[in-house]
């Protein structure tokens, strides 16, 4: 199969000066664009390096706008994906956040790096599950790399049934569009805590849901618009 010149082009490894520009101007658009705007969601995306979360031949793209493929019919989400999400999140220092869809690692260590960042005196933890075990052992060494490890627990499972073992959690993000929220989740919620998760059809779009529990254990849910997310699989996917 015959490559185009910009395919080859973004083959070309890119130095660490050149990587850091494509990041910083990145960061800047997603202000610019009001994606990002927590001082805390804009640090985790200047320190967390995305370019080790790629495949190798397509590092040079790790700083552009839109999802790449990451093997296994799975994607790394784009960048202002992540940003809507972690901010929408509403994540905080010391937080216990359940993500459903470990994927590559990325959005796993952009959450750790808002709860749990360095010298916390209060450290949260990120606990990610993916069901597609090949994905296990490249996003673990891609959070090793990063130094995020400490704080991140990698579980090969269902997602759709969530982690009883360490709920409930303050947060859940759901990186996979299911036909409908599972109970188990909603059930591993905290009080006062929050859930994001795409909401939709296997296609090419479904509506971004928050769910929110308030203090006594009651479920109110927001629409935040159009989005399209590989579809969750297993018990309760498609």
């Amino acid at each position: 199969m015959l490559l185009s010149i910009q395919s080859l082009l973004e083959m070309i490894p890119m130095s660490e000066n050149e990587l850091s520009q494509k990041k910083q101007q990145l960061i800047d658009s997603l202000k610019k664009r009001g994606y990002l705007e927590s001082e805390n969601v804009i640090r985790a995306f200047k320190k967390v390096p995305r370019e080790q979360f790629i495949p190798p031949g397509k590092r040079g793209m790790a700083y552009r706008d839109h999802p790449l493929p990451i093997g296994h019919g799975q994607t790394i989400s784009a960048p202002h994906m992540c940003a809507i999400m972690c901010e929408r999140l509403g994540l905080e220092e010391g937080h216990k956040l359940l993500e459903i869809g470990a994927g590559s690692g990325y959005h796993a260590a952009l959450c750790a790096e808002i709860v749990a960042p360095a010298g916390s005196s209060n450290p949260g933890h990120v606990y990610t599950i993916e069901i597609v075990e090949r994905l296990i052992d490249s996003a673990r060494d891609s959070l090793e790399n990063a130094g995020y490890s400490q704080h991140i627990s990698l579980i090969h499972g269902d997602g759709g049934q969530g982690y009883p073992v360490e709920a409930p959690f303050d947060r859940i993000l759901v990186t996979a569009a299911a036909p409908s929220v599972p109970q188990p989740l909603i059930d591993q919620l905290k009080n006062n805590g929050r859930m994001l998760i795409p909401v939709g059809s296997r296609g090419f779009y479904q509506e971004l849901m928050m769910i929110d529990k308030d203090s006594n254990g009651k479920i109110s849910k927001k629409k935040w618009g159009g989005v399209a997310f590989v579809p969750l699989t297993g018990e309760f996917g498609h």
